[in-house]
């Protein structure tokens, strides 16, 4: 039998050739990006003690002086408006009493801070001055791809003016934050150049460089830079309001894994469940229910929680959007208009230590790899279950089943393929008819989870 390959041809792929060199772009760019100085004054509280009399140390006394100490830090910044209207990282300015901004031609300008946004770590700062100041733009992030070649202008070290080149080496990166998108570089970024922009090939601002990776504490080739597209409506209110204004839907949400997009029968994860809906919030006014999963947001694919989350604080408050979701594999489309996001610490709700013994049950309660029981007053101390909690506990997990890592100890099974249980029979009912994963509604110390497990 004769086998014939037919092979496709790969799509032509446009080369853009590495740059002669970064010249014309450092001496247009370079008038715009600024050093910053920031002094903070510290208290009597703060400062070291004078010397004692008669210690070898007391000289020391009259080099620092009886008033109060001066704490410095330096950084990056850029300008973006002729008025002198300079970006930087808040943490460059953290704290500080006073603000000097340095030119390149050797200027320098008190500064007044006018907004300050520490969720992503950005400050905008206003020069005193009457003069027009040369400035840059911002460009479009979202253009940024992966090997574009990038550019950084800033003060690592102190050493102002210095310009550092490299690649996109990777897009949405995730250090920790609700709003993290990085923009991750081979640039050699340092201390000092924070605050500082980064530049593509056209000369557009594309990113604030914001941090590093590194164990040693000096550049190893992994910065992070805030993307233009998040530094641009958060530096546009902060010019506007002095404050940044975010959306807010009042949820809470879980991220759709690869078993749980399955059981949804989706293709690949994406889309995010509402986990907890916050009564008399906009999402609970807007008819959003526990359990839903949404997929699209105002006509956009929800990537994951995350993208989630950024959408919805970068939508305009009192707009109404559309959301796309599932209610129990029924699709539905909700329209909700989006408050405002008041930030507010969170309480701790106390536990009781009330230690009860709890019998091991046979195999009779085991279900999935979870051995099951009553929700009976001593079990709800033992397992310090949240009082709105109602169904069936989960007391053990086989670390070899399924359930392992996805369901604890303490949780409580409310619903099984959005049917309610109260009892063992109840979830046997319906895990006895299964042939693939089943989704499990879990109470979890007051927090809604749901998983997708299979026998």
């Amino acid at each position: 039998m004769t086998v014939v390959l037919m092979l496709t041809a790969p799509a032509a792929v446009t080369a853009h050739p590495a740059p002669d060199g970064f010249a014309d772009l450092a001496e247009r760019l370079s008038p715009a990006v600024v050093n910053i100085s920031a002094a903070q004054r510290l208290d009597s509280d703060d400062r070291l003690p004078d010397f004692p009399e008669g210690s070898p140390l007391e000289r020391f006394n009259d080099i620092f002086g009886d008033g109060p100490r001066i704490a410095n830090s330096l950084g990056s910044g850029f300008i973006i408006d002729p008025e002198g209207i300079v970006v930087t990282n808040n943490h460059v300015i953290d704290g500080a009493d006073e603000v000097e901004v340095s030119l390149p031609d050797g200027r320098v300008f008190p500064a007044q801070v006018i907004g300050t946004d520490p969720v992503t770590d950005l400050a905008v700062l206003r020069m005193e001055t009457d003069e027009n100041m040369p400035y840059v733009a911002f460009g479009d992030s979202d253009r940024a791809r992966v090997g574009d070649w990038v550019i950084a202008i800033g003060n690592p070290y102190g050493l102002g003016g210095s310009l550092a080149a490299g690649v996109v080496s990777a897009r949405g990166r995730d250090a920790g934050g609700r709003y993290d998108d990085y923009i991750q570089t081979d640039v050699a970024i340092n201390t000092g150049n924070s605050g500082g922009p980064l530049f593509n090939m056209a000369g557009d601002v594309v990113g604030v460089n914001t941090m590093i990776l590194s164990p040693t504490g000096a550049s190893v080739g992994i910065s992070l830079s805030i993307p233009s597209n998040i530094a641009t409506r958060v530096v546009d209110q902060l010019v506007e309001f002095g404050e940044t204004r975010r959306g807010w839907l009042g949820v809470s949400l879980q991220p759709v894994t690869p078993d749980m997009a399955e059981s949804y029968d989706l293709e690949t994860p994406y889309g995010v469940i509402i986990r907890n809906v916050e009564d008399n919030g906009p999402a609970d006014e807007g008819g959003l229910r526990q359990g839903d999963l949404v997929l699209t947001f105002d006509g956009r694919r929800v990537r994951d929680d995350r993208f989630f989350t950024r959408q919805v604080a970068e939508t305009e408050i009192g707009a109404t959007v559309d959301l796309e979701i599932r209610r129990r594999d029924r699709p539905m489309t909700l329209s909700v208009t989006i408050g405002e996001l008041v930030e507010e610490g969170a309480e701790e709700a106390a536990a009781s230590n009330i230690d009860v013994i709890i019998p091991r049950t046979g195999a009779e309660n085991e279900v999935f790899g979870m051995t099951l029981g009553p929700l009976t007053p001593q079990n709800r101390r033992r397992y310090r279950v949240h009082p709105d909690a109602e169904g069936v506990l989960v007391t053990e997990v086989d670390p070899t089943s399924d359930a392992a890592g996805k369901v604890r100890p303490g949780d409580v099974i409310e619903q099984v393929e959005f049917v309610t249980v109260e009892t063992i029979a109840d979830i046997r009912a319906i895990t006895d008819e299964a042939d693939g994963p089943l989704r499990f509604q879990l109470n979890r110390s007051g927090q809604y989870v749901m998983q997708s497990i299979r026998s």
